[in-house]
């Protein structure tokens, strides 16, 4: 089942059920996913998917943040609500070690021997770590071993 479809199968569960909340935060994927569908015109495969949604994530994680700088425990809290229900629909996070090894294997396959490669690592890197992993720590991990 593709992710689109699951969230569809998760909206009609969750208005039957009567969960709002679960309801409003699935319907906003859902519009966010239609958007980028009209906008680019392109049929959305679970990698665009996931894409957005972790772009959903990050936004919350940034509003989360800045709420609790103002003090707006409140609107974190709803924030944080959004944000678990968006975490179910990616993948589990690689550790640390899994992303060395998929770094390793991507220098290997381009040859990349220093910090002038970084854009072609990361372009053969990001597909692969989609969603798995934390693309910051990606480029980290990425400039540590292109550096020596």
């Amino acid at each position: 089942m593709t992710l689109k479809a699951q969230l569809t199968e998760d909206m009609k569960t969750a208005m039957k059920a009567g969960e709002k909340d679960r309801l409003g935060v699935i319907r906003l994927i859902n519009a966010a996913i239609k958007q980028k569908e009209v906008d680019e015109r392109v049929e959305m495969t679970d990698p665009l998917v996931l894409a957005v949604i972790e772009k959903m994530v990050k936004q919350r994680k940034e509003s989360i943040s800045q709420y609790e700088a103002a003090g707006r425990e409140d609107l974190a809290a709803v924030e944080r609500y959004e944000l678990g229900i968006l975490d179910t629909y990616l993948p589990a996070k690689m550790d640390e070690a899994s992303v060395q090894a998929v770094i390793d294997a991507a220098v290997a396959e381009t040859g990349a021997a220093g910090p002038s490669d970084m854009g072609k690592l990361m372009a053969v890197l990001k597909p692969k770590l989609a969603g798995q992993a934390d693309m910051g720590l990606v480029s980290q991990l990425v400039k540590k071993k292109l550096a020596g």
